[in-house]
């Protein structure tokens, strides 16, 4: 009976073979097979709108008489608010995340009886020079103000950050009773007539490369109507006409680019102008823009 000596013993790997088959380990246990390093997510791919919310006051319109020399009306508040999570950055980097919010269209007309109208107007829009022009306080450019509406985050973080964002908006005018380019305080007030139109944005901006991230877009209108009767008592002149409610406002299911105008100055209250347009004559400007 012949015995067959055993195989000989496979060959040990080389030190070179082990490192291969380590670093390929490490590899798929980190999910990395491309990379010897997984590269963190961006901000832009890392930041979560956890919750946004966004209103008209369902209040109608107040009108106030008490002035001999001027209507005021206040209009009820446009809302939004949003909740959002940041998760830790690695890098050494500044965003603030908040509300930018810019005007597409003025319709603001007050009629004087049978004498001609006045009217703000923003030259530029109304011209179609430009889509949007900011609604910015006109310090906090291009944000819509440097309270509740922004935050700042600064990297690197250990943890996840959590805040909250929110902005309201509305009108609160005075018109005055008697023509403007009149001396005379005759009430021949008759009508006011609003219509506007803005697109809000949720952005994010990183501080030092202005890299901007529009994270969400809201489109929301005003509209008013106010039939005034200039024989009438003070007091009893004014009557809230349709749409007494507003229109909710949508948030778009697509993000919308901000326009240029939206993020720089001027912004709508510094380059609104006042016009007075009789019914016979050449226009007049009342109130020239402050920029």
């Amino acid at each position: 009976m012949r015995i067959s000596s055993p195989p000989p013993p496979p060959p040990h790997p080389s030190p070179e073979l082990w490192a291969i088959l380590w670093i390929v380990f490490q590899f798929s246990a980190m999910g990395c097979i491309q990379s010897i390093k997984c590269k963190p997510k961006s901000f832009r791919d890392s930041v979560i709108v956890l919750e946004l919310n966004t209103s008209i006051d369902p209040n109608p319109t107040s009108i106030d008489e008490t002035s001999s020399v001027v209507l005021r009306y206040r209009t009820p508040h446009f809302r939004a608010q949003a909740r959002l999570l940041v998760p830790p950055m690695a890098a050494k980097e500044t965003w603030t995340i908040g509300w930018i919010q810019a005007c597409n269209h003025m319709e603001f007309y007050n009629t004087y009886v049978d004498k001609g109208m006045s009217s703000w107007e923003l030259p530029d829009l109304r011209d179609g020079k430009i889509q949007a022009i900011s609604d910015s306080d006109g310090v906090n450019y291009p944000w819509y103000g440097n309270t509740t509406e922004t935050c700042t985050v600064v990297g690197p973080t250990k943890k996840d950050s959590k805040f909250t964002v929110s902005m309201n908006d509305n009108f609160y005018p005075s018109v005055t009773w008697g023509v403007p380019v009149s001396d005379s305080n005759v009430p021949l007030l008759s009508s006011i007539q609003r219509d506007q139109s803005f697109t809000t944005w949720l952005v994010a901006i990183n501080q030092a490369t202005s890299e901007t991230v529009v994270l969400r877009t809201i489109r929301w209108r005003m509209q008013l109507h106010i039939q005034v009767d200039p024989e009438k008592p003070l007091g009893q002149r004014a009557v809230l006409k349709e749409p007494v409610a507003q229109e909710q406002p949508q948030i778009l299911g697509k993000n919308e680019p901000i326009p240029p105008n939206a993020m720089v100055k001027p912004n709508a209250n510094d380059a609104q102008v006042l016009m007075w347009r009789p019914k016979k004559g050449d226009p007049v400007v009342v109130i020239p823009s402050k920029y």
